[in-house]
């Protein structure tokens, strides 16, 4: 037998954090040498960030990742640790990762296939690595190989893909399995996305199968840059087995996993593998060093472990993932901007309320691993003091404020105020009416009549909301904190929203979610809750209400759905139409299927209201507070979904439509 331990640590990193990247890069080593790791791997570009975007272009920010570098090198002595950064080679800036080996750099690896979908934008800013091609790069007075290449360290052989290389049909181990490499080392940057965890799991597991390897896979952690969350996900693998798994949505700057794994019988599931080894004579691309990562007693063992918690097996998967993502999403959010905590403009529905859930719960999440004293150092806020410490951290990090109108009742404001109190948060109510009675008498003197519900119904609604916004935007600067937008992705879809009113904020938490599924989110948290947390029944209030804007006077009888549509059918037109770019026509027909309780005539009537609505409130969207990714079917124009602010707003297929349903 032939032991060793290798590991993986995930890192809350930030771009162009310098220093403390550097230092938590330091933290990471120093506790992989507590636990014995002979072999680190560490997340693709943790030296500058992964979200530095058009910054990768500096010269300026390339001479800095060679100086963070080699401030780095010096700490490796006795270890072999996988650093990701940027580097420039002749005319091309490429994603690379350094293999630092005892207090020296091997050499660095560079990036073959960069991700271009979705949220990636990857060619913008670097070039694939032509596979077999090295050359060298100068750091400091060191000369180091670089390019497509694998390492000889007394004896252990490793190799890289670097995230998208193992994503890719032709992924780069199987060339490196050719050659003979032992371990494989994935530093990544996979952004969370519902259910991808699970991918990621196979493709490791597949990974150390058919390239015969024990395969390391280390991922980003928290909410880097603003828009991406990462889930942290550590794996490692051996002969198709998961022989380590780590923790996902830690608060803590790192998560480390470790496991014993025997090179002998890596090398013996190689040779029972039908590649064929590449037996070509010595190019150079294989960089030998005499130091060996230091071998194991065997008496360690080597069982299997995993880390993951016991909802990632639960029927509410998805709910339990939306919760953390996006309450790690805001407590990063919050401690890397500065600011002194959140305000929530809480109407007492759905959106605010489920945003003001989001933050408590990041609250208590993360005072859960770092103690309320740890979150509340984290977050830059007072430590809190008395019997319920977490409690009354919530209340410095979250005020809700309800803002009435004439038109509002009083269901919401004893809702908004139920759930501000079972929260914990601060709470405060604002009369707006009389700015709302202001600015309708000055647009009333300008234009020569009064205004009236019958002909001025849409801007009678948008002047109580965007009367809403300076005040508790000066709440907001008064107390050093951020106001949260409360939009969701199913009213950005077709623009149900006041641009400067509820859309006010520096943050859409929730801009990524459909209402339906939120609806069936604060069902689960008043029944249930997440996974050590208790549930919050004051959200009874909040989900006995049909959904509505509360802006028409109240016989008025107003509701979202009635304005719209109803959220299921309105969510799923949007899925035909934006994520699978069906045309009016198609969408028609495939609901149609979906809903065949629902008359086909108003089924045609609905969807031509979301595509006439999606055509004329690009703008808007273009517009909204920057939200988080949290699946492929996000509207963020400036991570997913492109569209053009002026179009011909589909009117030929709309004509199409018509007649369809006609002829039905």
């Amino acid at each position: 037998m032939h032991l060793i331990r290798i590991g993986g640590i995930a890192l809350n990193q930030t771009p162009l954090d310098w220093n403390g990247n550097r230092d938590r890069i330091l933290a990471a080593i120093d506790a992989a040498r507590e636990q014995k790791i002979g072999i680190l791997c560490l997340p693709e570009l943790c030296l500058s960030g992964y979200g530095c975007d058009d910054m990768f272009h500096s010269p300026g920010v390339l001479r800095t990742a060679q100086q963070v570098l080699e401030e780095i090198v010096p700490a490796t002595g006795g270890l072999i640790v996988a650093v990701g950064l940027p580097v420039r080679y002749e005319s091309g800036v490429y994603d690379a990762v350094a293999l630092l080996v005892d207090g020296g750099i091997a050499g660095v690896v560079a990036k073959q296939h960069l991700a271009g979908d979705g949220i990636h934008y990857e060619p913008r800013w670097f070039k694939p690595w032509p596979r077999g091609r090295r050359g060298s790069l100068t750091i400091g007075a060191r000369q180091v190989p670089l390019g497509d290449l694998r390492f000889d360290c007394g004896g252990v052989r490793i190799g890289f893909e670097i995230c998208e290389d193992a994503w890719a049909p032709d992924r780069t181990g199987a060339g490196l399995a050719a050659r003979g490499v032992d371990v494989l080392l994935n530093p990544s940057a996979s952004h969370f996305a519902f259910g991808k965890d699970e991918i990621r799991r196979r493709f490791v597991q597949e990974g150390s199968r058919a390239c015969g390897v024990a395969y390391v896979y280390a991922n980003l952690l928290g909410n880097e840059a603003g828009r991406a969350i990462y889930d942290g996900g550590v794996f490692i693998a051996a002969d198709g087995r998961m022989v380590a798994g780590g923790r996902r949505f830690s608060f803590a700057d790192r998560s480390v996993v470790a496991a014993v794994i025997d090179i002998d019988a890596v090398r013996l599931s190689q040779t029972r593998l039908s590649l064929q080894p590449r037996l070509e004579p010595d190019s150079g691309e294989c960089v030998a060093v005499a130091f060996a990562p230091a071998a194991v007693d065997p008496t360690e063992g080597i069982g299997a472990i995993d880390a993951r918690d016991a909802w990632e097996h639960g029927d509410h998967a998805k709910e339990e993932e939306f919760t953390r993502a996006v309450s790690l999403g805001l407590f990063d959010s919050l401690r890397k901007s500065g600011l002194r905590g959140f305000v929530v403009s809480a109407s007492g529905g759905a959106d605010s309320s489920a945003v003001a859930c989001l933050v408590a719960i990041a609250v208590h999440l993360g005072a859960r691993e770092l103690s309320a004293a740890g979150a509340a150092a984290r977050l830059g806020v007072p430590r809190p003091a008395g019997d319920d410490s977490v409690r009354a951290l919530v209340g410095k990090v979250l005020t809700c404020v309800y803002q009435s109108t004439a038109n509002s009742g009083p269901v919401t404001l004893s809702a908004a105020r139920g759930l501000a109190d079972a929260l914990g948060a601060t709470f405060h109510e604002f009369d707006v009416e009389p700015m709302v009675t202001a600015y309708t008498a000055a647009v009333a003197r300008a234009i020569g009549h009064p205004l009236d519900w019958t002909r001025d119904d849409l801007a009678l609604q948008n002047i109580q909301a965007r009367a809403r916004s300076p005040g508790i935007w000066m709440l907001a600067n008064v107390i050093g904190a951020l106001l949260l937008s409360t939009s969701n992705r199913s009213e950005a879809a077709v623009g149900y929203a006041t641009m400067d009113g509820d859309t006010s904020g520096g943050i859409a938490p929730i801009a990524g979610i459909d209402k339906a599924f939120l609806r069936r989110w604060l069902v689960w948290m008043e029944r249930h809750g997440p996974t050590g947390l208790a549930p919050i029944p004051a959200l009874a209030a909040v989900n006995a209400q049909a959904p509505t804007a509360e802006l028409r006077p109240a016989g008025s009888g107003q509701t979202d759905e009635g304005d719209l549509m109803p959220y299921d059918v309105l969510d799923a037109i949007e899925r035909c139409a934006i994520r699978d770019k069906q045309l009016p026509v198609e969408v028609w027909q495939r609901i149609r299927l979906v809903f065949p309780d629902h008359d086909p005539r108003q089924l045609a009537a609905w969807t031509e209201r979301f595509f006439t609505l999606w055509s004329r409130n690009q703008w808007k969207r273009e517009r909204y507070a920057p939200s988080y990714h949290l699946d492929d079917e996000n509207l963020d124009p400036k991570t997913w979904c492109r569209f053009p602010i002026l179009s011909g707003g589909f009117a030929r297929e709309l004509a199409d439509l018509r007649a369809a349903a006609a002829v039905r």
